[in-house]
């Protein structure tokens, strides 16, 4: 940073580096996101309204004599997910696929697209299948608290999700390799020494096959945990932004981000079926179901009142996931201490993350704080923890 500059000039002129053009186009794909979400839920009741009035998972129940046993409750559960994902597909093909194509933030071809979503849907069907029945066994045994134990269930699968997520499932859509002997690897050993993640769990990997973002992360917890950086971050960053990113999302593992979220989660879900069990009869004689609450053809219902609260607590799920976004800046800069290369990196996310919104913006619909936010600390902690001057040189005869 230039003596002249203070740390906010310093910030400005890095976002301002992009350019009119670059930045109006970040801020027209970033209020569209915004729109997004409310025209997700839209689709989420246009779905389940066209499921209830066709009668399509009533006709399933009824071929099972006892739809209260397992294989009955899994076979409407597994139905309803895919059935509403062949509806959706034309929204989730124009908003995940067509819409980052027109951004000139993925490459990705139709055809693999389409192959990864039916990879992610299959997983579903088991998974999330078999979470539904568990929730139905609970809303039929456990009575007026089914909704205390169905929070705990949605616990449980949380850490079996962070347990099976980087081993099993991250590989069914990514190719993982080690990184390469060299000066990335030596500094990203480094990173995991300091937060206690083995050698033999760094990887790289082609997220360039579903994005051209910028991105790396450490997930899992205890044996699953792993540093993953992508092919697009190890082309397009220095050393210093390697390190300096790593070291973020190092810091989200450190700092127990993960078992955060493990318990924050829990509890979220406890709301959802709390309110759930309040508003499912009054949303289902809106869309025309007559379903119960215990039975499964009622699962449009669910995703309807899912969507809606999912949509009124976005401010705040985005307000704890900011929250964290900054502790792990402030770690990566304790430890890292390249407060120049972490700006410089963070400003390489504004082509998807506009880097000047408003308050209110922010508060809203940002799951990250701003860009321009994020340069300034950096520059705010260069100019508090200035760099040690170097040897002198040797005078000259």
């Amino acid at each position: 940073m230039s003596a002249t500059l203070t740390p906010a000039q310093a910030a400005a002129r890095m976002v301002d580096s992009l350019g009119v053009e670059a930045l109006a186009k970040a801020q027209a794909y970033t209020t569209g996101n915004h729109w997004m979400l409310l025209w997700g839920v839209v689709v989420s009741v246009v779905v389940a309204f066209v499921m209830v009035r066709l009668r399509l998972l009533d006709r399933i129940a009824a071929r099972f004599a006892n739809p209260a046993r397992f294989w009955a409750t899994y076979a409407v559960s597994a139905a309803f997910l895919l059935i509403s994902a062949v509806l959706a597909l034309p929204w989730t093909i124009y908003s995940d696929w067509h819409r980052e194509r027109a951004y000139g933030l993925s490459s990705q071809p139709l055809g693999d697209f389409l192959g990864q979503q039916a990879i992610g849907e299959a997983i579903s069907v088991v998974l999330v299948g078999l979470f539904l029945v568990g929730v139905y066994a609970l809303i039929r045994k456990a009575g007026r608290r089914w909704w205390l134990w169905s929070g705990g269930l949605a616990g449980v699968m949380t850490l079996l999700g962070l347990l099976a997520g980087p081993p099993l499932i991250e590989p069914l859509f990514n190719d993982y390799q080690p990184v390469p002997p060299g000066e990335v690897r030596t500094a990203l050993e480094r990173i995991a020494d300091d937060v206690g993640i083995p050698h033999d769990r760094i990887f790289m990997y082609d997220g360039s096959r579903q994005s051209d973002r910028f991105t790396a992360n450490v997930s899992g917890i205890g044996p699953s945990a792993r540093i993953a950086i992508a092919d697009v971050a190890l082309k397009e960053a220095s050393l210093a932004e390697v390190r300096a990113v790593t070291g973020h999302e190092a810091g989200h593992y450190k700092l127990g981000h993960v078992w955060r979220y493990a318990v924050i989660f829990p509890l979220l879900a406890m709301v959802f079926f709390f309110l759930l069990d309040r508003l499912f009869a009054p949303t289902a004689r809106l869309l025309g179901s007559d379903a119960r609450l215990d039975e499964p053809r009622g699962l449009p219902v669910f995703a309807v009142v899912g969507s809606v609260l999912g949509l009124l607590v976005t401010p705040l799920t985005n307000t704890l996931t900011r929250i964290g976004e900054t502790e792990a800046d402030l770690y990566s800069l304790r430890t890292v201490n390249e407060p120049d290369a972490l700006a410089s990196a963070l400003v390489k996310t504004a082509e998807y993350r506009y880097p000047r919104p408003s308050p209110l913006e922010e508060v809203l619909f940002y799951t990250h704080p701003s860009v321009e936010k994020r340069a300034l600390m950096a520059m705010e902690w260069k100019a508090a923890h200035p760099a040690p001057a170097g040897p002198a040189a040797p005078a000259q005869p």
